[in-house]
């Protein structure tokens, strides 16, 4: 799971307000006050090797907070434009560097990983996620361990593949609820973003948890686990203010932000504790076996992380008791859902844009099926065309544009820069996928860029860095695999069984972005759909 979410705390209306009440007033006193020792500023060297770059602007206490907009990704770039590909922030009380070039994050990525490998600690992350989760984990034992389980045991191609089944079913489901639309949607068409959002919760729910409904928690075709993980989500892109602005701590009980988040973790762990105590049950009871070779393996990733806990070896050393497990489904609920369902809405919204893009690609869906029923993963490897299609939407619109900001370990540099111990970093993989000194038309949808390349048809993970829409590295995303498959078969179908139009005789989409956990389209996708039969 890459996150950007630190930077939405400047949403809250209140927080403005009283930011504009208060500013002011500290401005002056700190103005005034002989008993404070100034700070150098940003920029100033240490051993004559300079600090990165700061932008003016600096705000008594708040540093560099209220330059970021509610588009923090566009602005950054505004602000590298002027300043650099590396420059230095303080957000707060918080040094964070930005990255804003392949060559930036190739040398934090790649050339100088392991100085960039650890995270900062973040409390939506030690209160939703236990502390013990993967993505937020700082560089240790357990985080390489952990990852190593997950890479291992449920990333790995064979598990992906176990997950077929589930994969075609829910695609098949999806199918049928557009079907079903189309006789019901009135003049302003189906919500599918919506329908995105669901299909890419089933997959990863029945992957995670399996296809039993635990204690209930499944009722309402979806809806209770669905509302508990958006607010979930909702939390993880709203960091305290009290986090980078120690000062207004008190605004995250006067908003009623610490209230949600503990109502959302006792939802949760009471959720996955019932699930966990289900799985333990089939399994005394003989319902669970472990998996040889050449068996079928249709375990679900609880029963895969309980037989790591029980077997032990297999971590090792470090014990993978239930909390453990439960932080590593919730990393798995997040980044599976996100990256899918923002993926396949931007590649919709993109293709309605260009119809011409849109016919190419259902011809060579059309063409490949050949008239048979359905979609399948078999047809998947022949359809170059849709993998360059959901790269070039990867590009312009990568789901967590900033990515999950690293700390550094130890004092190193970037790019040149002296860059001390434990300073953010942040790669804006917006910015780098629209640099018109790597791209050519950077801010145009054009998928035909990547068969010019000739590059490999898979998501190039780590291997170009002026694509990195997953991050590379040790701290790249290892769930690469188990979205793309999920990706591709839903947006083949979709355009293998209907035709699409816009509503009300709009001519196009209007791409305007929301910023949060991921980025997404501000308004939902209405589209209608029509039929299509070979």
């Amino acid at each position: 799971m890459e996150v950007s979410s630190f930077f939405a705390l400047r949403h809250s209306p209140l927080l403005l307000i009283l930011l504009t009440l208060l500013v002011p007033i500290f401005s002056i006193l700190i103005l005034f006050s002989t008993k404070k020792k100034k700070l150098p500023p940003p920029s100033s060297s240490n051993g004559g090797q300079l600090l990165p770059p700061s932008p003016p602007g600096l705000i008594p206490m708040l540093g560099h907070l209220l330059l970021l907009g509610s588009l923090p990704h566009r602005k950054l770039r505004s602000l590298a434009q002027a300043h650099g590909p590396v420059m230095l922030l303080h957000l707060g009380r918080v040094p964070t560097v930005v990255a804003s070039s392949a060559a930036a994050a190739q040398e934090a990525m790649k050339s100088r990983d392991l100085a960039f490998a650890s995270r900062a600690k973040i409390f939506m992350a030690e209160k939703l996620l236990y502390g013990q989760d993967v993505a937020l984990a700082p560089y240790g034992e357990y985080w390489r361990q952990a990852r190593r389980v997950c890479v291992v045991h449920l990333l790995s191609s064979r598990r992906i593949l176990s997950f077929r089944r589930v994969r075609e079913e829910e695609v098949a489901s999806l199918l049928d609820l557009v079907r079903r639309s189309t006789s019901t949607m009135g003049g302003g068409g189906m919500n599918l973003t919506e329908m995105l959002t669901a299909y890419s919760n089933a997959v990863i729910k029945r992957a995670a948890l399996g296809d039993e409904d635990y204690g209930g928690i499944d009722g309402g075709g979806g809806e209770k686990l669905r509302k508990v993980l958006d607010d979930f989500a909702h939390l993880m892109g709203t960091p305290p203010v009290g986090e980078f602005v120690p000062w207004l701590a008190w605004l995250d009980t006067l908003t009623g932000l610490n209230a949600k988040a503990s109502r959302t973790f006792e939802a949760l762990d009471g959720l996955l504790q019932r699930v966990i105590d289900g799985h333990r049950q089939q399994r005394l009871a003989g319902g669970r076996q472990l998996v040889r070779d050449g068996e079928d393996d249709r375990r679900d990733f609880v029963d895969v992380l309980l037989d790591v806990n029980e077997t032990g070896g297999e971590a090792g050393g470090v014990h993978f008791d239930e909390i453990r497990i439960k932080a590593i489904l919730l990393d798995m609920f997040v980044a599976a859902t996100d990256t899918t369902y923002a993926t396949l809405e931007w590649a919709m919204a993109e293709l309605m844009n260009h119809p011409y893009e849109m016919h190419k690609l259902q011809g060579e869906i059309r063409t490949a099926v050949n008239g048979t029923s359905h979609v399948t993963e078999d047809h998947l490897e022949q359809l170059r065309y849709l993998k360059d299609v959901l790269k070039e939407t990867l590009r312009l619109h990568a789901p967590l544009p900033l990515l999950l900001p690293r700390e550094t370990v130890e004092e190193t540099e970037l790019l040149g820069y002296r860059v001390p111990a434990r300073t953010r970093v942040v790669i804006n993989v917006w910015a780098i996928g629209r640099d018109p000194a790597t791209w050519e038309h950077a801010e145009e949808f054009i998928p035909g860029r990547f068969v010019a390349m000739d590059g490999p048809t898979e998501y190039m993970v780590g291997q170009d860095f002026s694509f990195v829409p997953f991050g590379a590295g040790r701290r790249g995303c290892p769930g690469v695999g188990f979205a793309a498959p999920a990706m591709e078969l839903a947006l083949a179908s979709l355009l293998y069984h209907f035709d699409w139009e816009l509503p009300n005789g709009a001519t196009k989409v209007d791409m305007s972005e929301q910023f949060g956990v991921s980025v997404r389209l501000k308004a939902p996708l209405h589209l209608v759909a029509k039929p299509w039969s070979p």
